[in-house]
């Protein structure tokens, strides 16, 4: 297995399945509610970044008294009731049990005739991002309180942090122009291997086209920080896609009749040249975080 999904052709039939533990994939549980939509979108991304709606999800729990308390099995409940809403998904089953580490799994659902896959990207293809990069990690920042911000900011990262803006809209839309894609979840960088790991080709981004937020760029300028350190680590569960350089046209009219951000941040490049991450000087950088690491 070498995607995000797997995919059964004859039945139509596409499934994610994603595991969330306290302390490693959220900070804790005194958010319950803004915990449980962070994860719920981080699972049916898996599907929408393979141009599949998400349809049915299974989630299971494991923790204790105090995590499963009655306020917050009400919290979780109505989150679940908020997102099945939000993204037309329902609730199909699960389980729970009773466990020291609190963790979540989350099993999606979906239906398509075919799929995005990852490893068919074409040489000279374009690659695009959609949305912004790095609010995410900036708000991982401020609730581990490594970075101190006014209410307004922190709010705003932290916000970006549990809820991420999902490209439901764009899913459907994926197949006129994306020869391969996934969602970022690991870092830019690291996930871009990832969609190419299977072939002979290697990649050219250009940081300065990197797109973030407004009150990123602010902050980055201010406190002096580097750009490269907010987009390369990951849970920004944005699109990345290739495309081959004649599809410009018909990703800027997509991009502008569904409201949305598409941005062209590199090229596809013979093996023969190593993938390379270049500044707005062009010169080469090697970035000190290449995303997340899975460590067992």
């Amino acid at each position: 297995l070498n995607d995000d999904v797997f995919f059964d052709k004859s039945k139509k039939l596409v499934i994610s399945v994603d595991t969330f533990v306290e302390g490693i994939h959220f900070v804790n549980f005194k958010n319950p509610d803004l915990v449980i939509k962070k994860i719920i979108r981080s699972s049916i991304s898996d599907l929408i970044c393979k141009g599949v709606n998400p349809k049915y999800y299974f989630i299971s729990g494991s923790g204790n008294k105090k995590s499963f308390s009655k306020r917050n099995l009400n919290k979780i409940s109505k989150s679940l009731d908020d997102e099945q809403k939000k993204y037309k998904i329902k609730l199909c089953g699960g389980d729970t049990t009773k466990s020291k580490i609190l963790s979540f799994t989350i099993v999606s659902l979906g239906f398509a005739n075919k799929i995005i896959t990852r490893n068919n990207a074409k040489l000279h293809d374009d690659i695009y991002v959609t949305g912004n990069l790095g609010d995410s990690y900036m708000g991982l920042k401020v609730l581990q309180k490594k970075i101190s911000l006014n209410n307004r900011m922190k709010n705003y990262f932290e916000k970006k942090y549990y809820l991420p803006n999902l490209q439901l809209n764009l899913a459907n839309k994926l197949f006129n122009f994306a020869n391969t894609s996934m969602d970022i979840s690991d870092g830019l960088f690291d996930d871009m291997k990832k969609l190419i790991n299977k072939q002979k080709l290697s990649f050219r981004l250009y940081l300065n086209q990197i797109p973030i937020s407004k009150n990123l760029q602010n902050l980055i300028l201010v406190k002096k920080l580097k750009k490269i350190s907010f987009v390369s680590n990951g849970d920004d569960y944005q699109i990345l896609f290739t495309a081959s350089p004649s599809k410009l046209r018909i990703i800027n009219k997509t991009a502008k009749s569904l409201g949305i951000r598409i941005t062209k941040i590199g090229k596809i490049c013979n093996h023969s040249t190593k993938s390379q991450i270049f500044d707005e000087k062009l010169k080469k950088i090697d970035p000190y975080h290449q995303g997340y690491y899975h460590r067992f």
